[in-house]
């Protein structure tokens, strides 16, 4: 059992984006002690007499209750996984990640007398923009789309349920999420610093391909995932705007940026060939030009002694394609953080840039 005092958090997906940023900032406070649940660890794992990580498949509910109805000492829970089995938006997704947190709190919840806040990582998908439709800042009080299958309804709809006006808890919804991981899907800064890196290598030009409107208009916000960590335990953390019914926050930068503006600042960042002329490539596609770029990325590793990894670690080229290929623009408002106290903000640009610094110093980059 943990101190009185003590704030025990358990983050499952500890080794995602925000999941790792998460953790260290926990650790970085006085009297927190943190238990970090993935399937598989990290390649860089987090050191820490006040970090334990335990390896569970919460898909399976005899492991789970297993490995987790011993933890009675948690008072933070803080959700930022996914189960990715299924396509998106389909009903077995939903009843798969529906399930996994079940098996998840059954084991947690019974046990943790002192369980004080529950946080639920989602996404600005949340809002399912509708192509056509006048293009607004999303906020967290708009009704859902109907007929819309989207497994983040159902895990909000699941807490509400589940706790059940016992226990506070909120949900986050970020944007495009910027950090540093070797254990989540749709990374953007591994993906974006793997073909810079192949770029430079093979003297390739570093072209965006995608529509002209992705290129050239502010489509998505991004997300830094120290924001995002931050935001999520100030939630669980202030009492003034605690609620058993849960609160829905926008976990956004705030600023707005389009491709256009920054392309040429993280070419330079790369090192590699911006063109002027044909900078913008509507016709490129990553999936088809890093096709055949694995054992490039096996050279670069072993050229530049970097930690062992495979190109699809940390690159998700039809992610990338999907990202600059969006069809409808998905931006958020932050006036109800703002106005309820939390103020950390950055720059998108000044946010790539951290985190691509992030990922050379862990020698995930070269």
């Amino acid at each position: 059992m943990a101190d009185r005092e003590c704030n025990v958090a358990i983050i499952f997906g500890v080794t995602g984006l925000v999941g790792r940023e998460l953790a260290k900032r926990l650790m970085s406070k006085s009297k927190w002690k943190v238990y970090g649940i993935a399937r598989n660890p990290e390649i860089i794992p987090i050191k820490s007499s006040s970090y334990h990580f335990i390896s569970c498949d919460l898909l399976d509910p005899f492991e789970t209750k297993q490995k987790l109805s011993v933890l009675q000492d948690v008072t933070h829970m803080f959700w930022i996984t996914w189960a990715s089995q299924h396509p998106l938006d389909t009903p077995e997704c939903c009843e798969q990640n529906k399930a996994m947190m079940s098996n998840a709190l059954s084991a947690i919840v019974p046990i943790a007398k002192g369980l004080k806040h529950v946080s639920l990582q989602t996404g600005m998908n949340n809002y399912a923009p509708v192509i056509g439709k006048t293009v607004h800042l999303f906020d967290e009080e708009g009704p859902r789309p109907t007929e819309s299958c989207n497994f983040y309804y159902v895990l909000e709809d699941f807490l509400l349920e589940t706790l059940a006006g016992k226990v506070a808890w909120s949900v986050h919804r970020p944007g495009l999420l910027m950090g540093s991981s070797d254990r989540s899907l749709f990374n953007f800064i591994g993906s974006l610093c793997v073909y810079g890196a192949v770029c430079k290598h093979l003297n390739l030009p570093f072209v965006f391909g995608g529509t002209r409107e992705c290129w050239e208009e502010s489509y998505i916000d991004g997300s830094d995932a120290r924001l995002v960590a931050e935001q999520q335990i100030w939630a669980a953390t202030t009492d003034e705007i605690s609620s058993t019914d849960g609160q829905a926050f926008n976990a956004i930068n705030g600023s707005s940026f389009t491709w256009k503006q920054i392309w040429p600042t993280l070419g330079k960042k790369f090192g590699v060939t911006v063109p002027d002329e044909d900078m913008f490539l509507e016709d490129f596609w990553f999936t088809e030009a890093m096709v055949d770029k694995e054992k490039v990325w096996e050279e670069i590793v072993k050229k530049q002694n970097l930690v062992h990894t495979k190109m699809e670690d940390l690159a998700n080229w039809q992610f990338l394609d999907n990202l600059f290929r969006f069809p409808a623009k998905l931006l958020g408002s932050r006036a109800k953080v703002d106005r309820l106290g939390f103020t950390m903000r950055y720059k998108t640009l000044d946010s790539i840039l951290y985190w691509i610094d992030f990922m050379k110093v862990e020698k995930f980059i070269p």
